[in-house]
């Protein structure tokens, strides 16, 4: 029973944040648009809008997942510690992965911005826009191997 309602809620919210998601989407791409550029730039009047919903989905997934991760970790420590363990190397992982990329992003300058964006223009902000880029990329190498192996493996054990 305990199932089928946890089905049913996450059924629920997933059909009220992609409806709430398509109504953004069409105030962005059908909302008009602002003309501080004069025509030259194309500057949706519900560009903020959409962005802070994504900020929110984003805050929302990312707090859901630590905290499901500390809840799998808690509960299969009393079941099976190794597999416990195991989780939380991940886990670290993941933040180790974080840290390098952070570490080894640039923070050159960058020369083409406004005079609004240098305000972002700093050593900081230029590390970790480079971290999530390097993390994103090797994220996709990691499960574009993990889908090639996972084939490979089932098609050598048939």
């Amino acid at each position: 029973m305990a199932v089928t309602k946890i089905r049913k809620v996450s059924s629920w919210i997933l059909l009220a944040s992609t409806f709430v998601t398509l109504v953004i989407l069409g105030l962005f791409f059908f909302g008009g648009s602002d003309e501080p550029y004069k025509g030259e730039y194309w500057a949706p009047t519900y560009l903020g809008l959409l962005l802070n919903w994504m900020y929110i989905l984003f805050a929302v997934c990312a707090g859901a997942t630590l905290i499901f991760a500390v809840w799998q970790f808690i509960s299969n420590l009393k079941i099976n510690p190794r597999g416990a363990i195991g989780g939380l190397v991940v886990i670290l992982a993941f933040f180790a992965l974080l840290f390098i990329t952070y570490t080894i992003g640039s923070d050159a300058k960058v020369n083409v911005l406004n005079s609004e964006a240098q305000a972002y223009n700093v050593p900081f902000w230029l590390k970790v826009t480079d971290m999530w880029l390097y993390s994103t990329y090797t994220l996709v190498v990691l499960v574009v191997l993990a889908i090639f192996s996972g084939s490979l493996k089932r098609m050598l054990n048939k």
